[in-house]
Protein backbone atom coordinates (compact mmCIF):
# COMPACT_ATOMS: atom_id res chain seq x y z
CA UNK A 1 0.00 0.00 0.00
CA UNK A 2 1.07 3.30 -1.06
CA UNK A 3 1.54 5.77 1.94
CA UNK A 4 0.47 9.18 0.62
CA UNK A 5 -0.44 12.57 2.36
CA UNK A 6 -4.05 13.27 0.99
CA UNK A 7 -6.22 10.82 -0.44
CA UNK A 8 -5.40 7.74 -2.80
CA UNK A 9 -8.19 5.76 -4.82
CA UNK A 10 -6.81 2.76 -6.40
CA UNK A 11 -8.61 0.10 -9.08
CA UNK A 12 -11.52 1.11 -7.46
CA UNK A 13 -15.06 1.05 -8.79
CA UNK A 14 -18.63 0.98 -8.17
CA UNK A 15 -21.20 -1.29 -9.80
CA UNK A 16 -21.82 0.39 -13.12
CA UNK A 17 -18.30 2.28 -13.34
CA UNK A 18 -15.05 0.60 -14.12
CA UNK A 19 -12.05 0.44 -11.78
CA UNK A 20 -10.76 4.24 -11.26
CA UNK A 21 -7.00 5.08 -10.01
CA UNK A 22 -5.87 8.77 -9.17
CA UNK A 23 -4.17 10.43 -5.93
CA UNK A 24 -5.28 14.02 -4.57
CA UNK A 25 -2.32 15.78 -2.64
CA UNK A 26 -3.00 17.48 0.23
CA UNK A 27 -3.90 21.04 -0.38
CA UNK A 28 -5.24 20.41 -3.72
CA UNK A 29 -8.26 19.95 -5.76
CA UNK A 30 -8.64 17.22 -8.48
CA UNK A 31 -11.69 17.57 -11.06
CA UNK A 32 -13.82 15.44 -13.01
CA UNK A 33 -16.05 16.25 -15.89
CA UNK A 34 -18.09 14.37 -17.70
CA UNK A 35 -21.58 13.65 -19.51
CA UNK A 36 -24.67 13.37 -17.28
CA UNK A 37 -25.21 9.72 -16.35
CA UNK A 38 -21.26 9.22 -17.09
CA UNK A 39 -21.05 8.21 -13.21
CA UNK A 40 -19.36 11.40 -11.81
CA UNK A 41 -22.07 10.88 -8.64
CA UNK A 42 -21.52 7.32 -8.09
CA UNK A 43 -17.92 7.69 -8.13
CA UNK A 44 -17.69 10.67 -5.09
CA UNK A 45 -20.69 7.98 -3.39
CA UNK A 46 -18.12 5.06 -3.74
CA UNK A 47 -15.24 6.94 -1.91
CA UNK A 48 -17.51 8.26 0.88
CA UNK A 49 -18.32 4.30 1.16
CA UNK A 50 -22.18 5.22 0.79
CA UNK A 51 -22.26 2.46 -2.29
CA UNK A 52 -20.66 -0.85 -2.62
CA UNK A 53 -17.27 -0.60 -4.48
CA UNK A 54 -14.41 -2.41 -5.17
CA UNK A 55 -10.10 -1.55 -4.87
CA UNK A 56 -8.81 0.44 -2.39
CA UNK A 57 -9.46 4.11 -0.96
CA UNK A 58 -6.55 5.58 1.58
CA UNK A 59 -5.84 8.96 3.41
CA UNK A 60 -2.83 9.95 4.32
CA UNK A 61 -2.08 6.17 4.38
CA UNK A 62 -5.08 4.52 6.66
CA UNK A 63 -7.07 2.56 4.14
CA UNK A 64 -10.81 3.33 4.14
CA UNK A 65 -11.56 -0.57 5.43
CA UNK A 66 -9.29 -0.15 8.72
CA UNK A 67 -11.83 1.81 10.40
CA UNK A 68 -15.21 2.52 11.35
CA UNK A 69 -17.78 3.89 8.20
CA UNK A 70 -18.83 6.44 10.61
CA UNK A 71 -14.96 7.90 11.06
CA UNK A 72 -13.68 8.01 7.34
CA UNK A 73 -16.98 9.77 6.82
CA UNK A 74 -15.95 12.13 9.47
CA UNK A 75 -12.81 12.78 7.32
CA UNK A 76 -14.33 12.57 3.74
CA UNK A 77 -16.91 14.78 3.55
CA UNK A 78 -18.88 14.52 0.40
CA UNK A 79 -21.10 17.39 -0.67
CA UNK A 80 -24.26 15.94 -2.89
CA UNK A 81 -25.49 18.06 -5.80
CA UNK A 82 -28.77 18.11 -3.56
CA UNK A 83 -28.27 17.82 -0.24
CA UNK A 84 -30.47 16.43 2.28
CA UNK A 85 -32.61 17.90 5.09
CA UNK A 86 -34.20 15.77 7.64
CA UNK A 87 -35.48 18.17 9.61
CA UNK A 88 -37.90 21.43 9.65
CA UNK A 89 -35.95 24.33 10.34
CA UNK A 90 -31.89 25.02 9.27
CA UNK A 91 -30.47 25.16 12.79
CA UNK A 92 -31.67 21.52 13.38
CA UNK A 93 -29.10 19.88 10.42
CA UNK A 94 -26.10 21.70 11.84
CA UNK A 95 -24.34 20.86 15.19
CA UNK A 96 -23.71 24.20 16.87
CA UNK A 97 -25.81 26.94 14.87
CA UNK A 98 -24.18 30.09 16.92
CA UNK A 99 -20.52 28.76 16.10
CA UNK A 100 -21.67 29.34 12.66
CA UNK A 101 -22.75 32.55 12.56
CA UNK A 102 -19.58 33.90 10.92
CA UNK A 103 -19.79 30.98 8.16
CA UNK A 104 -23.48 31.56 8.07
CA UNK A 105 -23.27 35.38 7.48
CA UNK A 106 -20.30 34.67 4.65
CA UNK A 107 -22.54 33.06 2.66
CA UNK A 108 -24.88 35.87 1.90
CA UNK A 109 -27.88 34.32 4.70
CA UNK A 110 -28.75 36.63 7.67
CA UNK A 111 -28.66 35.11 11.18
CA UNK A 112 -32.37 34.36 12.15
CA UNK A 113 -31.73 32.18 9.04
CA UNK A 114 -31.58 28.93 11.65
CA UNK A 115 -35.09 29.68 12.15
CA UNK A 116 -36.08 29.66 8.57
CA UNK A 117 -38.39 26.11 7.72
CA UNK A 118 -36.56 24.21 4.98
CA UNK A 119 -39.48 23.64 2.72
CA UNK A 120 -38.95 27.62 2.03
CA UNK A 121 -35.43 27.58 0.54
CA UNK A 122 -34.73 27.67 -3.09
CA UNK A 123 -32.22 25.37 -4.55
CA UNK A 124 -29.76 28.02 -4.41
CA UNK A 125 -30.02 28.74 -0.56
CA UNK A 126 -29.93 24.47 0.25
CA UNK A 127 -26.45 24.59 -1.58
CA UNK A 128 -24.91 27.00 0.17
CA UNK A 129 -26.33 25.92 3.61
CA UNK A 130 -25.60 22.50 2.49
CA UNK A 131 -21.59 24.04 1.67
CA UNK A 132 -21.90 25.27 5.57
CA UNK A 133 -23.04 22.15 6.92
CA UNK A 134 -20.40 20.33 5.61
CA UNK A 135 -17.71 22.83 6.98
CA UNK A 136 -18.54 22.41 9.79
CA UNK A 137 -17.77 18.59 10.21
CA UNK A 138 -14.26 20.01 9.30
CA UNK A 139 -13.30 17.35 7.12
CA UNK A 140 -9.58 16.78 5.47
CA UNK A 141 -11.44 15.91 2.28
CA UNK A 142 -14.19 17.67 0.48
CA UNK A 143 -15.87 15.79 -1.99
CA UNK A 144 -18.30 18.43 -3.87
CA UNK A 145 -20.72 17.48 -6.76
CA UNK A 146 -22.06 20.68 -8.32
CA UNK A 147 -21.72 22.46 -5.67
CA UNK A 148 -22.33 25.57 -6.88
CA UNK A 149 -24.60 24.41 -9.89
CA UNK A 150 -27.60 26.58 -9.28
CA UNK A 151 -25.35 29.64 -7.71
CA UNK A 152 -25.48 33.21 -9.30
CA UNK A 153 -21.78 34.42 -10.06
CA UNK A 154 -21.03 36.63 -6.70
CA UNK A 155 -22.51 33.33 -4.61
CA UNK A 156 -20.20 30.98 -6.95
CA UNK A 157 -17.08 33.44 -6.20
CA UNK A 158 -17.45 32.93 -2.31
CA UNK A 159 -17.88 29.20 -2.72
CA UNK A 160 -15.16 29.01 -4.15
CA UNK A 161 -13.08 31.31 -2.00
CA UNK A 162 -13.70 29.41 1.11
CA UNK A 163 -12.78 25.49 -1.07
CA UNK A 164 -9.78 27.40 -1.69
CA UNK A 165 -9.25 29.05 2.38
CA UNK A 166 -9.68 24.84 2.88
CA UNK A 167 -6.92 23.56 0.55
CA UNK A 168 -4.81 26.66 1.79
CA UNK A 169 -5.11 24.62 5.17
CA UNK A 170 -4.08 21.40 4.15
CA UNK A 171 -7.64 19.70 2.96
CA UNK A 172 -7.85 18.33 -0.04
CA UNK A 173 -10.88 18.15 -2.78
CA UNK A 174 -12.89 16.34 -5.67
CA UNK A 175 -14.72 18.11 -7.78
CA UNK A 176 -17.72 17.64 -9.49
CA UNK A 177 -18.16 20.42 -12.09
CA UNK A 178 -19.92 20.63 -15.73
CA UNK A 179 -18.21 24.38 -15.45
CA UNK A 180 -14.61 24.15 -17.21
CA UNK A 181 -13.81 27.77 -15.58
CA UNK A 182 -14.16 26.69 -12.49
CA UNK A 183 -12.11 23.86 -12.86
CA UNK A 184 -9.38 25.59 -14.16
CA UNK A 185 -9.75 28.12 -11.43
CA UNK A 186 -9.50 25.54 -8.52
CA UNK A 187 -8.08 22.24 -9.75
CA UNK A 188 -4.33 21.04 -10.26
CA UNK A 189 -5.72 18.44 -12.60
CA UNK A 190 -8.76 17.83 -14.53
CA UNK A 191 -10.07 14.38 -15.23
CA UNK A 192 -12.81 13.06 -17.89
CA UNK A 193 -14.98 10.20 -16.97
CA UNK A 194 -16.20 8.70 -19.89
CA UNK A 195 -17.21 5.21 -20.51
CA UNK A 196 -16.45 3.82 -16.84
CA UNK A 197 -12.57 5.29 -17.49
CA UNK A 198 -10.72 8.64 -16.78
CA UNK A 199 -8.45 10.59 -18.46
CA UNK A 200 -6.94 13.48 -18.03
CA UNK A 201 -7.96 16.47 -19.98
CA UNK A 202 -6.29 19.46 -18.31
CA UNK A 203 -2.98 20.42 -15.71
CA UNK A 204 -2.44 23.85 -14.21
Amino acid sequence: MLSVSGLRHSNCGPIGLGPVTFEIRRGTCVAIVGASGSGKSLLLRAITDLDVSEGTVCLDGVDRQSIPATDWRARVGYLAAEPGWWGDTVAEHFLDWPAMRETIERLGFAEDCGDWPVQRLSTGERQRLGFARLLERGPRVLLLDEPTGGLDTHSEAIVEAMVQERLAAGCCCLLVTHNAAQMRRLAVTGYELSAGHLAEVWAA
